[in-house]
């Protein structure tokens, strides 16, 4: 079976919603997976842009997220899930137990699309 990640805020390949950005609300979209393998351990959600800040220029990749240590029952995060471990709305994200580490923004939790910020 082949790992397949989606989104309901926007189609494959498709360009994400102002909604997602910073120059829109700044959360993160709904994002399910399937296809995890049974022998899983856990799971890594690595968000990157590799070709920021502009795709006719880009510069660098821009590490929007990264949350590992996600249990492989877990097959979805809700649209504007927040940073972990400290997270306390369980509607929005269940308490995993798993952790988000630091990204280009130099801070925990998505930094969604928008002009590079360093």
């Amino acid at each position: 079976m082949t790992l397949k990640l989606t989104s309901t805020a926007f189609a494959h390949g498709g360009e994400i919603a102002s909604k997602y950005t910073c120059e829109g609300q700044d959360v993160s979209p709904p994002l399910a997976w399937s296809g995890v393998p049974t022998n899983g351990k856990s799971l890594v959600l690595i968000v990157d842009d590799p070709d920021a800040p502009d795709p006719a220029a880009p510069k660098m990749t821009w590490v929007h997220w990264v949350l590992y240590n996600i249990p492989t029952s877990v097959s979805s995060l809700a649209e504007a899930a927040k940073q972990l471990p400290a997270m306390a709305d369980a509607a929005r994200l269940p308490k995993l137990n798993a952790a988000s580490a630091g990204n280009s923004a130099v801070r925990r939790g998505p930094s969604d699309p928008g002009p590079a910020r360093a």
